[in-house]
């Protein structure tokens, strides 16, 4: 079935994932009404095509006004920080929006119950990486991690470039909530603190995580599974980061069709209705 174009914002078109979503917007043929950047940006008189490395101007600037960036779009595509978010999030209820998709990560519980009530207005499709593979791994884990146990430690490593900020990532948080998932529990029950010390030994169920941030890798993802006679790994590794960009769009055109709530990629990609959830 051919996809109807549809009208896009952007939050943070001069970022490295803004730039990959405005490119992934304008090669599928959709409209983008305009993006965001902070008041102090030096972009916000450049077009935003030219930001993203096109030729063709499409005539639109960055705004640091979220509700005049999305006049007359029907999706808000945000991948910055929670506050900014949260604040798209209370701006565009009165707005042509009515589907957000959401790759910011470092919520803290308060802010996620922020976007959850902000789900009565929107479809919000919010996701810790909407990489297909990463999803994939995910659902893998969770099958893994139901039929293993808690007899086989979980540890999960994630590896990205110097300039990340939040850790462990998303990607690695939805790792380790797979595992949980798996076990029937709740992650912050049985999430390790970082081994350290003279007392760094591992308890029984507990989640592991380690972290790495070198040079300009774009994301590498690990969770293995061990036993005292075997090691079995669920791994990805992101060559690019325009798969970033194609799942969140492949998310919004989903959120596009569906009525206000709070959904992720296993909604997008059928898993919850396949029961892999």
């Amino acid at each position: 079935m051919t996809q109807q174009p549809i009208t896009f914002a952007v939050a943070g078109v001069a970022g490295r994932m803004g730039r990959q979503l405005v490119n992934a917007i304008l090669e599928q043929g959709h409209t983008l009404t305009g993006g965001t950047e902070r008041p102090d940006s030096p972009h916000l008189d450049t077009d935003i095509a030219r930001l993203a490395g096109r030729s063709v101007p499409i005539g639109e600037t960055p705004s640091s006004d979220a509700v005049d960036a999305a006049s007359g779009a029907q999706v808000f595509v945000d991948f910055t920080a929670p506050q900014a978010t949260l604040s798209a999030l209370a701006s565009l209820q009165h707005t042509s929006v009515r589907a957000v998709v959401i790759g910011t990560t470092g919520f803290t519980a308060a802010e996620e119950g922020q976007v959850a009530a902000a789900a009565d207005a929107f479809a919000i499709v919010k996701a810790g990486n909407f990489s297909l593979g990463v999803n994939l791994a995910c659902a893998l884990t969770r099958i893994t991690a139901r039929r293993l146990g808690v007899d086989w430690d979980a540890e999960v490593l994630e590896t990205h470039h110097r300039r990340k900020v939040d850790a462990p990532s998303g990607t690695a948080l939805m790792l380790g909530a797979s595992v949980a998932e798996g076990r029937g529990e709740d992650l912050s029950a049985v999430r390790r603190a970082p081994y350290d010390g003279a007392s760094a030994e591992r308890r029984e169920g507990e989640i592991g995580f380690s972290v790495r941030r070198s040079g300009g890798v774009v994301g590498e993802h690990e969770v293995s599974f061990a036993s005292e006679r075997e090691v079995l790994s669920i791994s990805h590794q992101a060559l690019d980061r325009a798969v970033f960009a194609d799942g969140a769009l492949a998310a919004a055109l989903w959120a596009a069709g569906q009525p206000p709530g709070l959904y992720d990629m296993d909604d997008v990609l059928g898993f919850r209705a396949a029961g892999l959830v």
